[in-house]
């Protein structure tokens, strides 16, 4: 367990390392706005822009790689500005709010589907998953994030009554660490705004990609190897030895959990829930953090701390809905579509775990992670190249690195689909011969 307090440890470091190189100057110097081009002139390469913070429109210069064939007018994007002599440039554009095709429409109601049931399974919010598929149909990094934060406080709370009638929540616990997952969620959308601000949309797709990279492959391995495990020795779930020595730690105020079946140190389960909330508002996942700390640091089984994550993710979706809200980075189309079928599989996931032992919960969990690590992972160079920390890629290079990317989301989805479905009809069809056998017996 000594792998995952290295994790948590290397998290906050990396936060505050980010908040001092991205907002206190490093890197080169940037400045990001939001807003609509009004008017665009190709011969003498200007542009008329309308800031969202400002009633006076403003002329900016186009730069070398914009493209004023390609700019919409009347189209909220995102610019990066350079000051130059003579004036300021506008370096980058892209558009904030994705175009919606019929396949993209389609694409995203599946996605929406599969990351419910995984929410309504493993209690993670399912973001990992929706998040880097957003980003994979073009949606900028930024406004992915925050868009799945708003899309998962509705789910979120579906999902924690119907795992609740299952008497697989506890109550106490979850709003112990939402509580310090708020004060997290403000300090992973403070970084992440950070990073916006100086970098632009590639230093946020950038940060976004890394973290889900290092989180993904750390805690899915770990995970992964504990299920596979369980499931040689068809065993039920232990207690870790780190739970163990810190439930031992008498440090008031102690806390007891009624349906977790733990007593711990509130200090052990603050600062974890603050890692959570911090994930959350960062890259819009925070089960990464919360449902692996509540089995290996707190001694909750995979069953309460998967039904408890969903707690959590209401009140940290429903806090760091108002934070991105008020920011202005939220897709409420994107929202709407993922919602209107993530509501239905979270259900069906839920549904799923009454029929499953503890370590199927955490064989989905670790396979989806170091698939969806593999997909985050291709698009990194490409962001790389991006920010010209090293070369651009040239195009066969991206086209591979893109179908890599795609692909192994897609396996991604499927295999979280196919495993959860066959989990739930196994168990349902188990349950059903021994309620037939128990029938007969009594006949």
């Amino acid at each position: 367990m000594r792998i995952f307090s290295a994790l948590v440890l290397t998290l906050f470091i990396l936060v505050s390392a980010s908040t001092a190189v991205f907002a206190g100057g490093g890197g080169p110097s940037k400045n990001f706005t939001k807003g609509v081009f009004l008017e665009v002139d190709k011969v003498a390469g200007t542009a008329v822009f309308q800031a969202s913070d400002s009633d006076v429109p403003e002329t900016l210069m186009l730069g070398e790689d914009v493209d004023a064939g390609k700019i919409s007018l009347d189209q909220k994007v995102m610019v990066t500005l350079q000051e130059k002599e003579g004036g300021v440039y506008a370096s980058n554009i892209e558009i904030m709010f994705l175009d919606l095709s019929v396949s993209k429409f389609i694409t995203l109601m599946v996605v929406g589907l599969v990351g419910g049931m995984l929410s309504g399974f493993i209690g993670s919010g399912g973001a990992f998953v929706l998040t880097p598929s957003m980003m994979s149909l073009g949606v900028p990094g930024a406004i992915a994030v925050a868009s799945n934060m708003c899309h998962k406080f509705p789910k979120a709370l579906v999902g924690t009554y119907k795992r609740y009638k299952y008497g697989q929540v506890d109550v106490k616990l979850g709003l112990v660490m939402a509580f310090s997952a708020i004060f997290g969620v403000q300090v992973g959308v403070t970084v992440q705004k950070a990073i916006l601000n100086a970098w632009g949309n590639a230093g946020s797709n950038l940060y976004v990609s890394l973290v889900f990279v290092v989180v993904l492959v750390v805690v899915g391995g770990y995970v992964f190897r504990d299920a596979i495990r369980l499931a040689k020795h068809d065993a039920d779930d232990k207690i870790s030895p780190l739970a163990l020595k810190l439930q031992q730690l008498n440090i008031p105020p102690m806390m007891h959990f009624k349906t977790a079946g733990v007593r711990i140190s509130a200090w052990v389960t603050l600062p974890l829930g603050f890692a959570t909330g911090m994930l959350a508002a960062t890259i819009a996942v925070g089960g990464f953090i919360g449902v692996p700390g509540m089995i290996y640091v707190v001694g909750a089984s995979a069953m309460v701390a998967s039904a408890t994550e969903l707690l959590i993710a209401f009140v940290m979706g429903t806090w760091g809905s108002i934070q991105w809200g008020l920011s202005g980075l939220i897709d409420i189309r994107l929202t709407l579509l993922i919602l209107s079928t993530s509501l239905i599989g979270v259900q069906l996931g839920a549904l799923g775990t009454t029929y499953v032992k503890d370590y199927a919960i955490k064989l989905v969990m670790a396979s989806v992670m170091l698939i969806v690590a593999i997909s985050r992972g291709a698009k990194i160079p490409g962001y790389l190249g991006d920010l010209g920390l090293i070369a651009p890629l040239g195009t066969a290079t991206a086209s591979v690195l893109d179908f890599i990317s795609f692909w192994a989301l897609v396996a991604a989805l499927g295999t979280a689909g196919v495993i959860i479905t066959a989990a739930m009809v196994t168990g349902m069809m188990k349950a059903r011969r021994e309620e037939k056998a128990l029938a007969t017996e009594e006949v």
